[in-house]
């Protein structure tokens, strides 16, 4: 397939690697030079989705599409800019020539639910942060352009991401940045960048144009459990309760239960790290060697 990934940051250089590494035609586009891509013999285009005329040349057509960017910052501003308004000149640039299939990559900070009850992806959104209000509208065009055209989106709303270099828990729990007390029993809902690549393949072979699934592991965990766990993993006592400066909007927006069930179901997605303990095996490791303050 010739697949063009757009915004080839964590996830989106792994997922070119993957692509490339099975036998795909990759391209991936980013606003920065990325010679991790250009040394592994990908195609890569410095170019820019709010800046369209930077895309020219990008001529061919494609078989599949992930649109993968980061907004680079986190205001809500800077949101708006890349995912919204990006997202519109894409497909004003994509309108004479659509791919097969495009999928675009959101977050389960859509949902606003605040009572740990379990979500799927036809539970009610509504986001109580700026940058959800911002995907979910982002959403909203991919979603209108499906019904008016017949744009072969999919979305796919994508949990806490980690993996290697990205273990921001494992930071708090060696350094005690730990949520206080009120906030410990909140639920987390976490997925591995491998799997995350993984279901983005998943999506782009079996996944169904106008649909939306969502992206997590099987075991979502209270932050107590984790940093339980990770206690009696690591030998380390647990931190002390202290304020790990989380906006207190988006800690009310984290206390849900994201399910898997669709994505399993009807891509047949099969998880290579079920769960946060199968995840964060490599990082105990890790700990057992850091000295602490």
């Amino acid at each position: 397939m010739r697949a063009l990934v757009i915004g080839c940051g964590y996830v989106g250089t792994a997922l070119c690697k993957e692509l490339s590494r099975a036998g795909h035609m990759v391209t991936g586009v980013s606003r920065n030079p990325k010679p991790g891509l250009t040394s592994a013999g990908i195609n890569f285009i410095s170019a820019d989705i709010t800046r369209p005329e930077t895309l020219r040349d990008l001529t061919i057509e494609w078989d599949w599409i992930v649109q993968c960017v980061s907004s680079g910052g986190g205001s809500a501003e800077d949101y708006r800019k890349v995912y919204f308004d990006g997202t519109r000149k894409v497909l004003g640039w994509l309108e004479k020539t659509p791919p097969v299939k495009f999928l675009y990559t959101s977050s389960t900070g859509v949902y606003g639910q605040d009572d740990g009850e379990w979500i799927a992806e036809n539970s009610p959104t509504n986001p109580v942060t700026e940058s959800g209000k911002v995907l979910l509208s982002t959403e909203g065009l991919l979603l209108e352009a499906h019904r008016a055209t017949g744009f072969p989106e999919m979305i796919l709303r994508i949990a806490g991401i980690y993996g290697p270099g990205r273990r921001r828990l494992v930071r708090q729990f060696l350094y005690g940045e730990a949520p206080s007390e009120t906030d410990r029993d909140r639920w987390m809902n976490m997925i591995h960048r491998d799997d995350v690549v993984a279901a983005i393949i998943a999506g782009l072979e079996r996944g169904q144009a106008g649909e939306i699934y969502n992206a997590v592991d099987d075991c979502p965990v209270t932050y107590r459990e984790f940093f339980e766990w990770m206690s009696e993993r690591t030998g380390r006592p647990l931190p002390a309760l202290r304020d790990a400066g989380v906006p207190a909007e988006k800690r009310r927006a984290t206390n849900k239960r994201i399910s898997n069930r669709k994505l399993k179901t009807k891509l047949g997605f099969e998880l290579h790290f079920p769960s946060f303990r199968d995840g964060y095996a490599e990082a105990v490791e890790e700990c057992r060697k850091v000295e602490t303050p």
